[in-house]
């Protein structure tokens, strides 16, 4: 699977300096940044790049299907560059950390025909809760 940098030079959209850095910032495995952490994390690497450009660059990256919003019970939005592999979210109740996890079983098939109310369902959003191994200890 092509990296979110990979994915924008395929679709020719135009990478900025700004742009490029924050793409950077979201690369990775289970990243799940803020975006006032990705303002911090790009603004190590270009000091200029504005809070702004970074919730307008967000915001593109959304709407393009690049990046997923991820929502947790009143906390900052995240941002999730895996946004073309299925997947859903571990997420610690306590500290916030956002894991991907992959189950085995289709999460459809957990919903019966007669719980659909005839919806053609295109997508499926289950979040697992509970405490990370260090909120355990």
């Amino acid at each position: 699977m092509p990296d979110l940098l990979d994915r924008l030079r395929e679709r020719d959209w135009r990478l900025t300096a700004q742009r490029r850095v924050v793409t950077e910032v979201l690369g990775g495995e289970h990243v799940h940044l803020t975006a006032d952490e990705i303002h911090a994390l790009a603004a190590r690497r270009l000091p200029e790049i504005s809070r702004a450009t970074v919730y307008n660059t967000l915001s593109e990256l959304v709407a393009l299907g690049e990046i997923r919003e991820v929502n947790t019970d009143g906390r900052a939005k995240r941002y999730d560059p895996n946004a073309h592999q299925a997947h859903q979210h571990l997420i610690c109740i306590q500290c916030g950390t956002i894991k991907d996890v992959h189950p085995e079983d289709n999460p459809l098939s957990a919903l019966p025909p007669s719980e659909r109310f005839g919806f053609d369902i295109s997508d499926v959003e289950i979040t697992y809760r509970g405490l990370c191994p260090n909120c355990a200890s």
